[in-house]
């Protein structure tokens, strides 16, 4: 990771400020449910403690990473690289023309030159109408950099999921155990047929404003669903690449039929330097919000 400037002391102040305290505590971690993803780690249920911390309520959106960049001119590892992954959905006719090669595990991810965190879709693509929603393409190793900047980390796995429950004790998703409770949909992730037929019954396809759904009992706004969250720790499951770094909550691509690991406790992985159209990130603060 290329060395990062940091925010002024006032700026990192403000920053933390809008973080949400959480008191700390022990908590049930992990899932031994049957459709539990085998070689995920989810289990055993085990009683853990954190410490205090504080959060951010959201997804880091694309506004705050653009300041960031302003601020520092910093380069995304997508940037320097010159391509990352698009969801074919998005990827327009004459772009799909230019793709030669496509992972044969995951064919619907099409490596598109040009694709990063302002060109989302690829060339010719923006987030000047997408503010709020929450950054992607962003690898581990550029949300470690948006961390030394802002005087922020990135959440171990034990504070995600601590964080994500909102209070609730072993609950399947951050508002209970149902989905969709009175048939409202709580999360952003994929309704109809995967890969080919999204039918955007929760309203979207892509990415959602970061406000767009009721928050958890902390006041945390969705930790499933809409992006995958990068988290601090190593993953270390047999067959994971041996960099491998966790990855929490899922995304708008997550359905039952190929990833349901839009569960509080489920869990996957990453290389630190991929990106893709549904990768993002939020932070945490382990100190007072009056500190530095």
């Amino acid at each position: 990771m290329l060395p990062v400037a940091t925010a002024s002391d006032e700026r990192r102040r403000q920053l933390r400020k809008q973080l949400v305290s959480l008191p700390g505590g022990r908590f049930l971690m992990g899932s031994e449910e049957p459709d539990v993803n085998p070689g995920d780690g989810e289990g055993p249920v085990r009683e853990i403690e954190v410490k205090a911390f504080r959060v951010s309520p959201v997804s880091v959106t694309n506004a705050q990473f653009a300041a960031f960049v302003k601020s520092t001119g910093y380069i995304t590892e997508a940037e320097r690289f010159g391509w990352s992954f698009v969801f074919h959905m998005f990827v327009s006719s004459r772009l799909r023309r230019t793709v030669t090669q496509v992972p044969q595990a995951t064919p619907w991810w099409l490596p598109i030159a040009g694709a990063f965190w302002r060109a989302p879709e690829g060339p010719g693509s923006a987030v000047a109408d997408r503010p709020n929603h929450p950054v992607v393409h962003v690898s581990w190793n550029d949300a470690q950099a948006y961390c030394s900047w802002s005087g922020t980390g990135l959440p171990t796995e034990q504070e995600w999921e601590y964080a994500a429950r909102g209070g609730l004790e072993q609950a399947r998703y951050p508002w209970g155990n149902d989905l969709t409770p009175r048939g409202r949909y709580r999360c952003n992730i994929w309704q109809g047929t995967f890969p080919h037929h999204n039918t955007a019954a929760d309203g979207y396809i892509g990415t959602a404003p970061v406000k767009t759904f009721q928050p958890n009992g902390y006041g945390l706004y969705q930790m499933v669903g809409n992006v995958w969250e990068w988290c601090a720790d190593d993953f270390t499951e047999p067959g994971s690449a041996p960099d491998a770094r966790a990855m929490r909550g899922g995304s708008y691509l997550c359905h039952e039929s190929y990833c349901n690991r839009y569960r509080v406790a489920a869990r996957t992985s990453n290389t630190p330097d991929s990106s893709a159209g549904n990768i993002g990130f939020r932070v945490v603060s382990r100190e007072s919000p009056h500190g530095l």
